[in-house]
């Protein structure tokens, strides 16, 4: 990515919101695999996600997790929904959390949403449960 001395305040404390909560791996490979293709939508993801709304003082980071959760279960995007539960470890996120906010996916997104969401989570955890 561009001379890190350049970079803004907000992009900064992205970095390191972002860092906190998918962890310093995450973070040091997507910066790696950055091409010039990617680096502008890397950049937007870290000012615009990280630095301004994980940034923000007003939801903790649990309350976050949980709906970011809740939200990318809801939409289908079973990729970055993984991400984000194993993510909600830093976060403060229990499996109750997470149990409660696919009964309100099921609800207000549909069930086929909260089904398809539920067998990425239940491995997810699986596979926390064994690294643990």
């Amino acid at each position: 990515m561009a001379n890190t001395n350049l970079r803004s305040t907000r992009f900064k404390k992205g970095r390191a919101t972002r860092e906190k909560i998918l962890g310093s791996d995450h973070v040091l490979d997507a910066e790696k695999n950055t091409t010039p293709l990617d680096e502008p939508f890397q950049e937007l993801v870290t000012e615009g996600a990280w630095g301004y709304v994980w940034s923000r003082d007003h939801w903790s980071k649990r309350e976050r997790s949980m709906v970011t959760i809740a939200l990318l279960a809801a939409l289908g995007h079973s990729e970055e929904c993984a991400l984000h539960v194993r993510a909600a470890k830093n976060t403060g996120v229990s499996d109750e959390d997470i149990c409660e906010a696919m009964l309100h996916v099921a609800i207000y997104a549909g069930i086929p949403s909260a089904n398809s969401a539920i067998k990425v989570i239940k491995e997810v955890i699986r596979t926390i449960n064994t690294e643990e």
